[in-house]
């Protein structure tokens, strides 16, 4: 029963005595718990960047990565407003709302998101995603139930006030799925002589170019396989000296 599995979620994510905040989540069991066909968990630290936590496999974590790559979608407006993001029928969302984006996800077979925040005080620390197939409105009670899993889920986060800010602190360590991509900013950053926030917009740039995810962009650049010049004109290429240089 979807009851059975939201109980079962929450208690999932209730903070352990002793714990670092960051709880684990069945991201497939909220899913049928809130009736819906996918959802993902995000954390947004603050640098323009996010961070994937939980996503139940196919539409959603591709719809995640899509929106990582393009800087675009549900996710970076909640990201930013703190307000939530509900699309009932993505094929009639105006197309300049979403551009490159939406066309993307309609041919992901999602036709309705609802994207809620993480919110603590006037502070968005993520988001929350819901996707489904079928377009239509989210109904009452699941979206209740939606706004009361984003609550555990940010007291997952926060358990104290010393959680948030040591997940924060450690957002490009090698364990975190998207580490890649903060330290390919700040190489992109030195390599152009550009700032943080410009090296992150010519990563998404390439990426949505070439076709690819900007994870895989970010790898390349980590391994030294493609370098950005510090010249406007240049196309990013491959890196110089057969990919041995310094960043």
């Amino acid at each position: 029963m979807a009851t059975d599995d939201l109980a079962a979620v929450l208690e999932s994510l209730r903070p352990a005595p002793g714990s670092g905040g960051l709880a684990d989540m069945d991201a497939q069991r909220c899913a049928r718990a809130l009736g819906v066909d996918g959802v993902a968990v995000s954390v947004t630290p603050g640098n323009g960047l996010n961070e994937l936590l939980w996503a139940t496999p196919g539409a959603s974590t591709r719809l995640e990565d899509l929106q990582f790559t393009l800087g675009q979608g549900p996710g970076p407006e909640v990201a930013l407003s703190g307000a939530a993001v509900v699309v009932p029928d993505l094929a009639a969302e105006p197309a300049a709302r979403w551009p490159v984006l939406l066309p993307e996800v309609l041919a992901l077979g999602i036709g309705a998101v609802f994207c809620l925040p993480l919110r603590l005080g006037e502070v968005c620390l993520g988001t929350m995603t819901l996707q489904r197939a079928r377009p239509g409105p989210l109904a009452q009670t699941p979206m209740s139930d939606a706004r009361i899993v984003t609550h555990a889920l940010t007291a997952a986060l926060v358990k104290d006030e010393q959680s948030w800010d040591a997940f924060a602190a450690a957002q490009d360590s090698s364990h975190f799925y998207r580490a890649a991509v903060h330290q390919a900013t700040g190489m992109v950053s030195a390599q152009a002589n550009v700032s943080v926030a410009e090296a992150l917009i010519r990563l998404r740039a390439y990426a949505f170019q070439q076709g690819r995810s900007l994870l895989e962009v970010a790898e390349d650049v980590v391994a030294r396989r493609v370098h950005f010049r510090d010249d406007d004109a240049d196309e990013p290429g491959p890196a110089p000296g057969g990919g041995t240089e310094g960043p």
